[in-house]
């Protein structure tokens, strides 16, 4: 895909971009989607933005810890955003009855579920979303974000995409950066009924998205085996991931249907701390949760790697404990390294860094950056 790119981009820079039905239809083409269902935008971050100012009046109820952007954008417009705290000791899964009675006690008109959800990566099944669907029909609007729907290996049918088709109340949000490992991009859909749709779609620009997101959607047909194939070695490297971390008994591993993993560190380890000792000492880059609603700093989330960067990762693990301690770590069995699917990171200096917290490879790998995660 990025030689196809780094051939064309002449072209991609020089000339505008389709308009958005026209970027949109091909993307339906692709998906098999009703356009009439399916509005774009440059990243679900915007499509959030549009949701909030058009279809959430009075109050909006959020799980927390969740992504922050559905806590944080009705707040910065002076909506009423009801927080369900999910519980470390439940490890963070959504009890869909509690929720539904919460949700009723509150009055809240509008719900929000990300499944899975961010930052522990918890699955709840398509039959227990389609419920609260069915029981949430008289809100003003009910939202599922499927940011991370496609990295869900436990269900072969996980997204109600289509229910959303043909439901008056529901929206589902869907993140194609997420998904291909190409935040910098910036292209999210949402699914809904056509009347929703064209309400969103209105207020979108006609040229809300660049050339260079419509040249990578009018590849992506040539590329579905690919990203396929990215997605069955993701569930591979989550399962080696897990099980490398999880032979640390100092570290609790939370199960995850995503592309990444939330661990809890042991009492007195600060995840800022960790953070930055493995910047500086081993090139590798997490996110510390410390700054997310109902979580801590005693919690990082890791983005799945290969198995070579996970080596790495516990090398600084290990490297961390001897030097607040001087005792080493409860010693892990990790499994051979095989060649990483990435291009490393590389500083000026010349140091490589393996970004723990970058995109994850589903499909072909981008160029590497910092990126900010929320």
């Amino acid at each position: 895909m990025f030689d196809e790119l780094a051939e064309n981009l002449e072209r991609i820079l020089k000339f505008y971009p389709s308009d958005a039905a026209t970027i949109t239809g091909q993307l339906c083409k692709v998906l098999g989607l009703n356009p009439a269902t399916v509005a774009m935008a440059n990243g679900s971050t915007e499509l959030i933005t549009w949701i909030d100012r058009l279809l959430i009046r009075e109050s909006i109820a959020v799980p927390i810890p969740t992504f922050g952007r559905w806590t944080d954008q009705p707040l910065e417009t002076g909506k009423r955003v009801d927080m369900f705290l999910l519980h470390e000791a439940d490890k963070f899964a959504l009890d869909v009855d509690a929720y539904l009675r919460f949700i009723a006690a509150r009055g809240s008109r509008v719900a929000v579920l990300c499944n899975p959800n961010n930052p522990d990566g918890g699955y709840l099944p398509r039959r227990e979303v389609i419920r609260f669907l069915d029981e949430l029909a008289h809100l003003d609007l009910v939202i599922v974000d499927e940011s991370f729907i496609d990295f869900v290996e436990v269900e072969k049918d996980a997204s109600v995409a289509m229910e959303a088709m043909i439901r008056p109340n529901v929206v589902v949000l869907k993140s194609l950066g997420k998904n291909f490992g190409l935040h910098g991009i910036r292209f999210g859909y949402l699914i809904a009924n056509p009347a929703l749709v064209r309400r969103i779609g209105g207020a979108l620009p006609m040229w809300n998205l660049n050339s260079l997101a419509e040249a990578v959607i009018f590849m992506l047909a040539e590329h579905q085996e690919e990203y396929r194939d990215s997605l069955r070695l993701l569930a591979r490297d989550r399962f080696l991931m897990t099980a490398s971390l999880g032979r640390f008994p100092e570290l609790t591993i939370f199960s995850s249907q995503a592309n990444f993993l939330l661990v809890k560190l042991p009492s007195g380890v600060h995840g800022a701390e960790l953070r930055d000792y493995l910047l500086t000492k081993h090139g590798v880059f997490v996110r510390e949760c410390g700054n997310k609603l109902g979580m801590t700093s005693d919690f990082l989330r890791l983005v799945v790697r290969p198995e070579s960067d996970v080596d790495r990762l516990v090398e600084g693990l290990r490297g961390f404990a001897r030097a607040r301690t001087g005792e080493l770590p409860s010693e892990p069995r990790i499994p051979a390294p095989a060649p990483s699917r990435a291009e490393p990171r590389t500083r000026p200096t010349g140091e490589v860094v393996v970004d723990l917290d970058a995109p994850t490879i589903a499909g072909p790998r981008p160029p590497r950056g910092r990126s900010r995660s929320a």
